[in-house]
């Protein structure tokens, strides 16, 4: 055999067995997997338990507010009218409790004293009778139905003086203290009646809850909104997270506060960040199996990465991107 044709033979046994490493190579090498996420902000909607008409708003998305700035007011004519129902409601439930306290007017206590004077002038008219009668009958001058009528009638005056000075001792004393006790609850129901209106007039007007950005305003000066309808929506900036939908065979790379560096290519730098929160997505986001098997249905856990300090610049909706395989 010639030595050309030699070394041809070795170079094409050199060259096959090239091919076969480089084919073999690519069927083992470790898979690269880059996860893509987004940066996402905590958000707050603002509303009110009130139904009504937005009566003042001066807020425009992209806003900065701080915590107790004036967010929006609502009109509320119906929540207006039920104050002024319930301040009347408090008035007369107040003089219908200074009435039971202070008892009868000097004049009308003065009026049943009077009464029960009278009562007493009868009935010593009366006992004054009855010892005449009483004298003549025990000398025989009257006889028996005399004394009968003088004793019944003294009965009937001691009786009516009795009743009298009950009166009296009431009107004196003023009203009972079951009755006190009546009007003063009523003064209390009244005057929480009251606080409750107040309170839903105040939560009309709206404040910020936290420092932010206004992300979306829904309702406009004029539009009548429903209790708990979200008028302003305002994100946190200082409390971000990134949120990666992760296979849940991928989850013995990553453990709860690991710390991962994350590409943000919107910001052309890397984040580090921390494994704050893992857990399960809902059952639509399963992963299933195509072939009854050797394969399994595999769920989808949404994994938040929170920066481990404040990332200026970060935005919600930025990509990020991190290489769980170099985990």
């Amino acid at each position: 055999m010639k030595r050309s044709n030699v070394f041809v033979l070795v170079l094409i046994v050199v060259i096959a067995i090239a091919l076969v490493a480089v084919v073999a190579w690519y069927m083992y090498r470790p898979t690269t997997i880059i996860l893509q996420g987004e940066a996402v902000a905590q958000s707050y909607k603002v509303s009110s338990k009130l139904i009504g008409r937005v009566d003042s708003l001066k807020l425009r998305m992209g806003d900065r507010v701080h915590k107790g700035d004036f967010i929006f007011s609502l009109s509320t004519p119906e929540v207006d009218a039920k104050l002024q129902q319930a301040k009347a409601i408090l008035e007369a439930a107040s003089a219908k409790d200074a009435m039971a306290n202070r008892g009868l007017r000097p004049q009308e206590v003065d009026a049943v004293k009077s009464m029960w004077q009278k009562s007493q002038a009868g009935l010593a008219l009366a006992k004054a009778t009855y010892d005449r009668v009483k004298n003549l009958y025990d000398e025989g001058v009257v006889p028996a139905q005399k004394l009968d009528e003088a004793e019944a009638n003294l009965k009937v005056s001691r009786t009516t003086e009795q009743a009298a000075h009950a009166q009296y001792l009431m009107a004196r004393e003023g009203a009972r203290k079951e009755d006190k006790a009546a009007a003063s609850a009523l003064v209390s129901q009244a005057r929480g009646g009251v606080a409750e209106v107040e309170a839903y007039l105040k939560d009309a007007y709206q404040y910020s809850p936290i420092d932010g950005e206004v992300s979306s305003v829904i309702a406009e000066e004029g539009e009548l909104v429903n209790a708990g309808y979200p008028v302003v929506t305002l994100i946190d900036l200082h409390d971000m997270w990134l949120s990666f939908n992760v296979k849940e065979t991928l989850l013995p790379k990553i453990k709860k506060d690991m710390v991962i560096e994350v590409d943000v290519p919107a910001l052309g730098r890397t984040v580090k960040t921390r494994v704050s929160y893992i857990g399960v997505q809902a059952q639509y986001a399963t992963w299933s199996a195509t072939r009854s098997q050797g394969e399994f249905d595999i769920r989808t856990f949404e994994v938040r990465l929170t920066p481990l300090d404040y990332t200026d610049g970060l935005r919600p909706g930025m990509s990020a991107l991190f290489n769980v395989t170099s985990l």
